[in-house]
């Protein structure tokens, strides 16, 4: 049962990914709040396409968030961190359920358990303060980032049209990132953005395997680019997403194919 609920969850984050990836863009590890995100919308029914194995409860609600930042705002009111203290880099679901419920609902705690969270807490949801869930318990896990779960859902979100490509860059890879050489006749009739990418003065590092760069734009700011989940942490990117990347984006695409840094395996770039 266990192996069922864990695909459930897979299969869910895997169209949050597709359908809802804003809830990610913010984030240093995406795949933690797509994974998040899909508890949330199986337990509560909200899935697009629940699997008929997975078993609904009415009445079910999830709440979440960094047990260290729940604890720092309610560690005056509520005493959930008398048995086990507040956890670094750990999410906290709250999990509320009718109190017509003699026991903790199964699917609760085997869904939880499929993600490899663990209880710490059972208890009144009105007794510890949560009056807008009056007649009804709540559950709490724990569940840490960094959990091999979100190996298995970048594994997949990756998959084979995502993967490393032999140039450095992806396969499969159909954005709009036209790269040039410096007197190409191509230049003048690239998107602004290329231009700009290929044009303006940047620096671009490998700073971890698995695709991210670091790019010191001619400005000053430096961002963190990933080129396999297709991510920058400049305003342009978090704020507008333009079709094929910000220019951050294509450069360090630009700079890859060009061989002038690390691929996003690690390895160096070949000689050829």
């Amino acid at each position: 049962m266990t192996d069922q609920y864990l695909t459930a969850v897979l299969d869910e984050a895997e169209r949050v990914a597709d359908q809802h990836d804003q809830v990610a863009r913010s984030t240093d590890n995406p795949a933690h709040e797509y994974l998040r995100y899909a508890i949330l919308r199986l337990l509560e029914g909200e899935s697009d396409d629940a699997p008929a194995d997975v078993p609904q409860i009415d009445g079910v609600t999830v709440g979440y968030g960094e047990d260290e930042a729940m604890f720092d705002s309610w560690s005056a009111d509520v005493e959930w961190w008398e048995t086990v203290p507040a956890q670094e880099a750990c999410t906290r679901f709250r999990v509320f359920y009718p109190d017509e419920h003699e026991t903790v609902p199964r699917v609760i705690v085997d869904v939880m358990g499929a993600l490899g969270a663990w209880r710490v807490w059972t208890g009144s949801a009105a007794a510890c303060g949560s009056y807008d869930h009056r007649e009804r318990r709540e559950i709490h896990f724990l569940w840490p980032e960094g959990h091999p779960v979100e190996e298995l859902l970048q594994d997949r979100l990756q998959g084979p049209d995502a993967a490393v490509a032999p140039d450095g860059g992806q396969t499969g890879d159909v954005r709009d990132r036209m790269v040039v050489t410096e007197h190409s006749s191509q230049q003048d009739d690239l998107e602004p953005r290329t231009r700009r990418a290929v044009d303006e003065e940047m620096a671009v590092s490998l700073l971890e395997k698995g695709g991210r760069y670091e790019v010191h734009s001619a400005s000053g700011n430096r961002y963190e680019v990933d080129v396999i989940s297709e991510s920058c942490t400049c305003p342009d990117w978090t704020q507008r997403t333009p079709e094929g990347g910000c220019k951050h984006m294509r450069r360090a695409d630009h700079e890859i194919k060009q061989g002038r840094v690390p691929r996003p395996d690690g390895r160096l770039p070949s000689d050829s």
